[in-house]
């Protein structure tokens, strides 16, 4: 047995703890509220072997959308923290921690509040405003009712869908305290500064629809690891606006085929094609051969080449620096049809 995968829930319990005695709240509701797991995802050769573990927790909605500003920095937080425990455990470390919004069934067939086309024209409105009232254009105290309705409206529109608002200025005398303590001193600055803050938002409001992760098959696989990692993906590329959070997508891409890999691969089974020995993290040999092996025979010849093809592509993107949204929504792409096309040969795709 797994001795850190055996403790894990004191392990958790202990991290909570220390989070509530430095009276660091937020990640101790994140530990004590949410359903956290401890799992390897990885292995590496130094030092004659390291096992590689994730922290995930699974939050309640309401849990989630309180700290949803802040999820990247309790997530250091927590994995700083955790390397402290995780010193008592010989050729092992903590290679990420993942929160992430608990799925729910009750989202399916959804209709949002707004609209795509609506968000977009309501982000448009308040765009075009805030940039009119900065250079010389209507008087604050005469719209500030209106961009304070549209911006409750923005934020339900970007919160059910679960997507950040960058525009943390809740009224336009706000705003005003801005632009006016010196460091937009011109129109052209504050234009600037007004283009730079709602772009990522209307970006990826913009792409929402070619974001959807799996058109086809909306049922997880069943495989808990690899399901959460492709809902992270979904999430992250919807909200991703810097290189950093593209990059990271391409990481979680890579975790997703080393998951799914390890989930079918068995080495009595499936030899590897090349006989080389194949470690713990080899997704695409591991891939390849339980491809080669399931799908054998003149007559999958062609199924054999698209599987093939899907997981050289996937593997070539997620080893890519995916510094934009094109290479990560790409990457993600590539990985969830590698994701499907297993689990429809595995049977997990079958009528049930």
């Amino acid at each position: 047995m797994d001795t850190v995968i055996e403790n894990s829930t004191k392990i958790i319990a202990t991290l909570g703890k220390l989070f509530k005695r430095d009276d660091s709240m937020p990640e101790f509701e994140v530990l004590s509220k949410g359903l956290c797991d401890i799992e390897v995802t990885g292995f590496d050769n130094w030092n004659g072997g390291t096992d590689i573990y994730g922290i995930f927790c699974r939050l309640p909605i309401d849990v989630y959308s309180k700290y949803e500003h802040e999820i990247q920095s309790i997530e250091q937080s927590i994995r700083k923290k955790a390397e402290m425990i995780f010193r008592i455990y010989p050729n092992c470390w903590v290679g990420e921690v993942v929160i992430s919004p608990e799925l729910s069934g009750e989202m399916d067939g959804k209709a949002y509040t707004f609209s795509v086309e609506e968000l977009l024209e309501l982000l448009e409105q308040q765009k075009a405003m805030m940039i009119s009232v900065s250079t010389g254009g209507p008087m604050i105290k005469t719209v500030n009712s209106e961009y304070k309705e549209r911006a409750e409206m923005i934020e339900e529109g970007l919160l059910e869908r679960g997507m950040v608002n960058t525009n943390q200025f809740e009224d336009l005398w706000t705003w005003h305290g801005k632009w006016s303590d010196g460091s937009l001193p011109n129109y052209a600055s504050r234009r600037k500064f007004v283009s730079e803050l709602f772009g990522p938002m209307l970006e990826a409001v913009k792409n929402l629809k070619s974001k959807v992760i799996n058109p086809v098959f909306e049922e997880p696989t069943g495989w808990g690891r690899v399901d959460r990692s492709v809902g992270e993906i979904k999430l992250r590329l919807t909200q991703a606006s810097t290189e950093e959070q593209y990059q990271a997508i391409g990481l979680l891409c890579r975790e997703t085929l080393i998951s799914i890999a390890q989930e079918v691969f068995i080495e009595e089974v499936h030899p590897i094609l090349d006989g080389v020995t194949v470690s713990k993290t080899d997704a695409k040999r591991m891939l390849e051969a339980y491809i080669a092996h399931e799908l054998s025979g003149s007559s999958n010849e062609q199924v054999r080449k698209h599987a093939k093809a899907s997981l050289a592509l996937a593997n070539d993107l997620t080893h890519k620096r995916t510094a934009e949204y094109r290479l990560a929504a790409l990457c993600a792409e590539a990985t969830n049809a590698v994701v499907n096309i297993i689990a429809i040969i595995s049977g997990r795709r079958d009528p049930r």
